[in-house]
């Protein structure tokens, strides 16, 4: 991508999130799907962790 289509796709989707209304913006954060705490402080570090003791019980 060069970088008029970088600016050019940027532009693009701010003004498509500035022509959302105010209860469409709101649904929108809402519907986001939240990553549990670890996941976003460590990575997949746990789940790898995770996944390595319960293949030993």
């Amino acid at each position: 991508m060069s970088g008029n289509d970088y600016v050019k796709y940027v532009t693009e989707e701010f003004v498509r999130y500035m022509n959302l209304t105010k209860e469409e913006k709101h649904n929108r954060k809402r519907q986001k799907i939240k990553q549990p705490k670890r996941n976003k402080w460590f990575g997949m570090l746990p789940f790898a962790m995770k996944m390595l003791f319960n293949r030993h019980k």
